[in-house]
């Protein structure tokens, strides 16, 4: 038998997310964010970096999506949904009131066009690797052929999408923005500039964009989740210095800091009594990392990389960071399904890593190299990293490159330590897998990939697939397991140091009410637009 999912009171509920605990909202306001950087594209098959993922999910909406402030999934374009029993058949049954802000309707050939467009070669999006599971994909990918084999729209409102082999991860892939429906006719009319020129089924439209001064977000007044969004308009003021913005946000000019709380201002703010209700903490899917190149001597030695491990300050480095981050002891941080709470890692250890040094063959020690991304406070951290190194017999000397530098070193192998800070992964979906298969399996240990300790596993690699393949409801506890014992596997063998799990400290006026969640999501970084709202409002 099939297992059939409805979502009626969580839909219900969903509208309502940020007014339990507050006063009830009020439907009008304005809100003002600030940026330092300009926004890069509101086209959902292109954008891949966490300042334009909360914006184009204002924008856009996708077959699934998460539960406001949380990592669960629920329906969204998508009404209910089936999945067959060998876990390959994807029923997805649309809603029948979705309009896209040109006033024409959502109807499940734009669902198969909008997935079909980001695996499109001549797309160019980051995310075509996400749909690699979907029956038809190497033929499309390789040009043999312009549409996917294994999405069928049998009426306007059906959505049925076949895979080629099981993945648990497939309800995550279609929450994603390199799911999100857009219209083809858009597309054909703006082509390359439609990320210029958005036009989805959002709780907000694009209605003005001065390239390096602001984005302007109107309600969606023809949204389907009635009641959503609250505010009627959000201005995104761009090329601000975070210093500027947060003494403007003190003078009541802005709303909400979509960057950071600047590090020279942040215990003081954060300790300003005044300031309780307006800073809000919250735990991002988030773990910065040393590698290891485990192919090249000394770093094959796992022993040389268990003694590295026990060689880190930890403490220090999340003082270096104002306490923004809690100390990582493995690959999953806290938010993760699968973190294992009871795994107590490598203790802080020196005596004990120079005899693991010893024994490894290296009792004076070696010399090495720690590549660092040049930019405030990662410079800082590696030095932190080079005295506990030096502590132990090990001299290593810092690297400090620019961004592209460091992620060139680390992709073609040629960084023996590299410390991940400000390149540091966060997931793109609430998954164990998602911080394996790109950053520890063997599949991204490939010139030019994301693991940069190059580590390969292949035992490990046979029990990723495997955990992938438990697709079936009554299997997910035993899938999460089995990723906690991957990544537990994956720690004996040391092929990182996991430092720190970012804390995310957002910033908001007073005027700006909203759940706390709401401005620390994991997944909507870093705020849930369409349920916060202005208290002005009466």
């Amino acid at each position: 038998m099939v297992r059939l999912f409805t979502v009626a009171t969580i839909l219900a509920a969903f509208a309502l997310a940020g007014a339990t605990a507050q006063a009830q909202p009020k439907q009008g306001g304005s809100m003002v964010v600030t940026y330092k950087d300009d926004i890069s594209t509101f086209d959902p098959a292109i954008g891949y970096d966490w300042q334009n993922w909360s914006m184009i999910k204002s924008l856009f909406d996708g077959l699934m999506d998460y539960k406001p402030g949380t990592t669960e999934l629920i329906p969204d374009l998508a009404e209910s949904y089936t999945i067959s029993p060998d876990g390959l058949t994807y029923n997805f049954k649309l809603r029948k009131d979705v309009v896209f802000h040109n006033g024409r309707g959502l109807t499940s050939a734009d669902i198969k066009y909008s997935i079909e467009r980001s695996v499109n070669p001549e797309t160019q999006s980051p995310g075509q690797g996400f749909f690699w599971q979907i029956a038809g994909y190497e033929a499309m990918v390789s040009g043999g052929a312009k549409e996917l084999s294994g999405i069928t729209t049998p009426d306007d409102y059906t959505v049925i999408i076949n895979l080629s082999q099981p993945d648990a991860t497939f309800l995550h892939i279609v929450a994603i923005n390199f799911a999100f429906a857009v219209p083809r006719e858009e597309i054909d009319k703006y082509g390359l500039d439609f990320g210029r020129n958005p036009v989805g089924t959002g709780a907000y439209k694009m209605t003005e964009w001065l390239l390096g001064q602001r984005v302007v977000f109107e309600r969606n007044v023809d949204y389907f989740r009635k009641g959503s969004p609250y505010l009627d308009k959000i201005t995104f003021e761009v090329g601000q210095d975070p210093s500027v913005s947060l003494l403007r946000l003190k003078r009541g000019e802005v709303d909400v800091l979509g960057d950071p709380i600047p590090s020279a201002n942040f215990l003081q703010e954060k300790n300003d009594p005044a300031n309780a209700d307006l800073i809000v903490e919250g735990g991002l899917l988030h773990t910065g990392y040393i590698t290891l190149n485990t192919t090249e001597p000394p770093f094959d030695n796992k022993l040389v990389r268990q003694a590295i491990n026990m060689a880190i300050n930890k403490e220090r480095v999340i003082k270096i960071v104002n306490g923004r981050a809690s100390i990582a002891n493995q690959p999953l941080p806290p938010a993760m399904p699968s973190y294992d709470p009871n795994y107590k890692g490598y203790a802080y250890d020196p005596a004990k890593a120079k005899q693991l040094l010893a024994e490894a063959g290296y009792p004076n020690g070696f010399e090495t190299e720690l590549y660092t991304m040049n930019t405030d406070p990662n410079p800082r951290i590696a030095q932190s990293f080079q005295q506990d190194l030096k502590a132990i017999g090990i001299t290593a000397e810092i690297k400090s490159l620019a961004q592209a530098t460091v992620i060139d070193a680390g992709g073609q192998g040629t960084a023996p330590m590299l410390w991940s800070g400000g390149m540091a992964w966060i997931a793109d979906y609430p998954d164990p897998s998602n911080f394996y298969g790109p950053i520890l399996g063997c599949g991204g240990a490939v010139p030019g990939g994301w693991n940069w300790a190059k580590y390969c596993n292949e035992e490990i690699d046979a029990l990723a697939a495997k955990a992938d393949g438990m697709a079936s409801t009554d299997q997910v506890e035993a899938r999460l397991e089995l990723w906690r014992q991957i990544y537990n596997k994956i720690m004996d063998d040391a092929p990182w140091v996991p430092v720190m799990n970012e804390v995310r400290f957002a910033m908001h006026s007073a005027r700006i009410g909203g759940e706390d969640t709401l401005f620390a999501d994991p997944i909507h970084i870093p705020v849930h637009y369409e349920y916060v709202y202005d208290k002005d409002v009466q």
